[in-house]
């Protein structure tokens, strides 16, 4: 049965500056700032407030473009899609990116950085 199809989740909305999430239906601004929050994605999973270094990982994923998602767009297949967790994790594929000449968001989607990104295979 599809997940998403069938109901309308709310998505996970990220102040940086403040280091917050919320849960929302649609993009809205930070209640402590006033910034525009970024999408994290349905299966985003906040780091604790006070985890500065967390933090700074998310910033770079949420910059390169990506999202925190683990179901497809249907929510069908429940592969979760790899993100780093650690700063060392995001040097190493910062230095694969710039190495390779591929672009950031590729790269930090990889599992294994030197390894290329295996399609889904859809179920």
């Amino acid at each position: 049965m599809c997940f998403y199809a069938v109901a309308h989740y709310k998505l996970h909305y990220v102040c940086l500056t403040c280091r917050v999430s919320f849960k929302r239906h649609g993009a809205a601004n930070c209640p402590a700032c006033g910034r525009e929050m970024l999408c994290a994605g349905h299966d985003f999973a906040a780091p604790r407030r006070r985890d500065v270094r967390g933090w700074s990982v998310v910033e770079v994923v949420l910059r390169a473009g990506l999202r925190y998602e683990g179901l497809s767009g249907c929510g069908c297949s429940k592969e979760p899609e790899y993100r780093p967790r650690t700063r060392a994790q995001v040097r190493v594929r910062k230095a694969v990116a710039a190495r390779e000449g591929a672009p950031l968001a590729e790269v930090l989607a990889r599992p294994e950085p030197g390894e290329p990104v295996a399609p889904r295979r859809s179920r």
